[in-house]
This record gives structure tokens, sequence and C-alpha cells, in this order.
């Protein structure tokens, strides 16, 4: 008798993000959510990409972090000569050979313009998280970090070189320099029959000088706290704040921008900087929405801008 294999769940209830649910909201049977009004000065346009790219190809000084917003989810991360990406896609978001998500910017740093990376972390198994046209292009040197059960689909495609950790397990990811593998909510899936059967995650980066924490994907929930208490609060943070309407559907497993910066407070987080809009339209809200009520929320909890940022495509910051 064949043993069934494992599924993986969110530890918090939450309300159902199903296929049902999906189906009826692409075929419009539960109706569309009326639109926020923003006051006139939240209504800047945004735009789509600046490529504002800093010099990249040496590192920082070993107690600086540079990050740099490729898009998406996509980050590259430096710190004590190591170079790091998070989540990487390059190109469109393809579950299938015909048809895809188009990007809405390119990427703000080409792929070949990266320095040699050391080092991916992915998330979870989403099309527009984890990219196989990005994994061959980086190769078979890089090491590849990702949640449990994740390795499988990398050493099917002859990727080797592929770590796989659980939620509050940690690796030394350099001399002086830790990962730890930490709870997010959120689902998995690349196929109709495969729902839970990979975990999810976030990522946190700690040396002595630096702290860095990668949300990932995920909806709020008390994990934020937890991770914030562990870690004693992150000189950076890396926060979705898109792909969030409709809200009956979304938000057990996407923050929006309020949500986003609830986690920032939650986790103690210095420096926040925003992922996870204007690259690919996943979702209902305008392509240029959640930055503005990102601001609008800083204001009016009294947050100053420069606490949780916007970034441009291929800006870097030195934290």
């Amino acid at each position: 008798m064949a043993i069934p294999r494992k599924r993986f769940f969110n530890r918090f209830s939450h309300a159902s993000h199903g296929l049902l649910g999906v189906l009826a909201w692409k075929l419009g049977l539960a109706g569309k959510e009326p639109l926020p009004v923003l006051p006139a000065k939240y209504m800047e346009v945004f735009s789509a990409a600046a490529n504002q790219v800093a010099p990249i190809s040496h590192a920082p000084a070993s107690d600086r972090m540079r990050v740099t917003w490729i898009g998406h989810s996509t980050f590259l991360l430096q710190h004590r000569g190591c170079n790091i990406l998070t989540d990487p896609i390059f190109g469109d978001c393809s579950p299938l050979p015909i048809g895809g998500l188009s990007r809405a910017a390119p990427p703000g740093l080409a792929l070949e313009a990266l320095p040699p990376i050391h080092d991916v972390l992915i998330s979870h198994s989403h099309y527009d998280h984890l990219d196989l046209r990005t994994i061959r292009a980086l190769g078979r040197e890089v090491r590849y970090w990702v949640p449990e059960k994740l390795s499988g689909w990398f050493r099917r495609r002859g990727f080797d070189n592929c770590h796989e950790l659980r939620w509050w397990e940690s690796a030394a990811l350099a001399e002086g320099m830790e990962l730890h593998c930490v709870p997010a909510q959120h689902f998995s899936a690349r196929g109709l029959f495969d729902r839970n059967r990979t975990h999810w995650c976030g990522w946190v980066l700690k040396s002595a000088e630096r702290s860095a924490y990668f949300a990932g994907d995920t909806g709020y929930c008390p994990h934020f706290l937890e991770i914030g208490q562990r870690f004693g609060g992150f000189d950076l943070s890396m926060l979705p704040i898109g792909a969030y309407n409709p809200r009956w559907l979304m938000q057990p497993m996407h923050l929006d921008p309020a949500q986003a910066v609830q986690v920032h407070l939650d986790t103690a987080s210095r420096l926040s900087v925003a992922c996870h809009w204007g690259t690919f339209r996943l979702t209902d809200e305008p392509m240029n929405e959640p930055p503005q009520l990102l601001r609008q929320e800083l204001d009016a909890r009294h947050i100053g801008p420069q606490t949780f940022r916007v970034m441009r495509f291929g800006e870097s910051i030195d934290v």
C-alpha cells in the first residue's frame, strides 16, 4: 500500500483560498471590489522602471549590506563578500508553454550584468518566485536554499547543489554569516495536483554586523511578531505590498500595503523596502496602486517614508 505524500498546512486558521474561489474570481462570478479613493496627494504616477543601477561589481565594506531591487521579489543582497539572490526571475512568468504573464517592466539589472552569484534563496514553488529558465541561466555551481521538500524539483533537473531547511532551522551561509528558514502563511503548487506538497517560507540572513529578513510571499498572521522577537528586529526587511485584490480571495495569502506596514512594526525593522508589485499583473488592483496605499498608511501612522521605502527598479541601497 502506497504511503500518502505529505501535505503542508498553515499554522493559523484563515479564510479559504482554493481553486473554486480562483475560478469564481476569474469567471467574474464573485463581483468586483470597489477601488479605494485616494486623496490627490497620493495620486502621482510611479514610473514603470527607472533603472537607476548603482555600481555593484565590488562588495560593500564588511559592516555594510547592499540591497538592489531587480523587480517583483527578486533582490540582490551583497554582504561580507557574498552575492545572494532572492526568488530570481528575469523574464516573463510562464506557467504554460504558451501564454503567461509578460513583465510590465524589464529587470532593473540584467541577468548578464550580475556579479558572480554564490547563493539563491527560494521562498516557495510558484512560477513568479521559482523560474526554471532563470535557474538554468544561473547554473549548477550556485547554492540553492529551499524550504522543505522543494529540493526534489531541483534534483530532478540536475541541480544537486540544493539545500533544504525546515522552519526555524539554520545553516552557515559563509564564515560569520547565518541563514535561517522562518515561517510564512502561503501555499504552494506548480500544477493542478501538487498543492501544498512542498513548503513555503521566509529567510533571515544574520551576521555580527547586519540582519536582513526576506518575507517571501505571505498573508498576515502572528508569525511576524514571533520572527521579530526571536531575532531582535532587523536592519533590513524586504516585504511584499502587492497582489491583494480582491481581498475576499487574496487576504489569507498576500499582504496589502497596510498589513505590510504592520509587519514592518511587528518585526521591529529599522528599514523596510517594498516588493511584489509593479512587475507582473497578478490581481485586480492597478499596477501603481500599492506604493500609493503604502504612503497613505505610513502617513496615517506617522511613520517616515524613509523607514519603509519604495525602491526604483535597479536601485541600490547601502544598509
